[in-house]
This record gives C-alpha cells, sequence and structure tokens, in this order.
C-alpha cells in the first residue's frame, strides 16, 4: 500500500517539476527578453509570443473557457493518476507529462491572460512553442504508444 501510493506521489511530483521548469524558463524570457529574444541556436531560436489561445491560437480570446478547461483537465489527471485501479506505468508517466503541461499552460493563461510561447524552430515552419507543449505532447506520444502497443 505504502508502495503504491509512493508510486503516485513520485508521478505528481513529476508533475510539479515539469510546472516548475516552465514557469522558470517563462519568467526569464518574461522579464529578461531583451537579452535573450533573437539568439540563434542550431535547431531554434528564443522568440516572445503572447499566444491568447490554445494550440496554434485556436480559440484566440477564450481565457474563461480555456482557464476553466485547463482546471477541468488538471484535475481528471490528478485522479487518473491516484486512482486505485493500477495504471501501466507508460499511462502514468503520460498523465505526468500531461498534467504538467496543462498546468503550466494553465497558470499563464489564469494570471497573466495569455500563454508565453519562446521556442522557435529553425529547420520547419512550426508555430512557437514552451516548455509545457513539449511535455503535453511528450504526454501525448507516451499515451499513442501504449494504445497501439495494447492493440
Amino acid at each position: 500500500m505504502i508502495n503504491k501510493i509512493k508510486t503516485k506521489l513520485y508521478f505528481l511530483s513529476l508533475s510539479i517539476f515539469i510546472v516548475l521548469i516552465d514557469q522558470f524558463t517563462k519568467y526569464l524570457i518574461f522579464y529578461n527578453n531583451k537579452l535573450f529574444i533573437n539568439k540563434d541556436f542550431i535547431l531554434f531560436k528564443l522568440d516572445f509570443v503572447k499566444n491568447y489561445g490554445a494550440a496554434f491560437n485556436i480559440l484566440s480570446g477564450s481565457r474563461i473557457f480555456l482557464s476553466l478547461i485547463s482546471i477541468v483537465f488538471s484535475i481528471l489527471l490528478i485522479y487518473l493518476i491516484f486512482r486505485k485501479k493500477t495504471s501501466t506505468l507508460f499511462d502514468l508517466y503520460s498523465y505526468s507529462f500531461i498534467l504538467g503541461g496543462t498546468i503550466g499552460n494553465g497558470i499563464d493563461r489564469i494570471y497573466k491572460g495569455f500563454v508565453l510561447d519562446f521556442i522557435n524552430l529553425n529547420i520547419i515552419n512550426f508555430p512557437v512553442f514552451n516548455i509545457a507543449d513539449i511535455s503535453i505532447n511528450i504526454g501525448f506520444i507516451f499515451l499513442l504508444y501504449n494504445i497501439f502497443k495494447n492493440n
């Protein structure tokens, strides 16, 4: 029993760690943007984009709706991590990564009214994104992998 609780707390801690990294990087970009913006790295450059919508700026201007979606999904993911039915490790990692990203972007949306995106890929034409977005995508890749592996 204690082992299961420690395992569940580990995955919740992973989500919190992702939120902290996400918020720290956004803080650095927000308050030091003149220092970091347009710095070109090999695969990407740092940018400063205020995203008032969700992925690819869909539902732009729907702050309250998107904030509620973030809260509802966060509660659902916490439930999935702590539910009694045993989940696979892949499921738990998936939920943790998605939860960390959802909370990270949710914090921005609720407190600032926008999500700060700053990673701009040089190798392909892709929308600017952030650490929370990367985390959500890793979680979805884990979920898809697990679905296809089990079917």
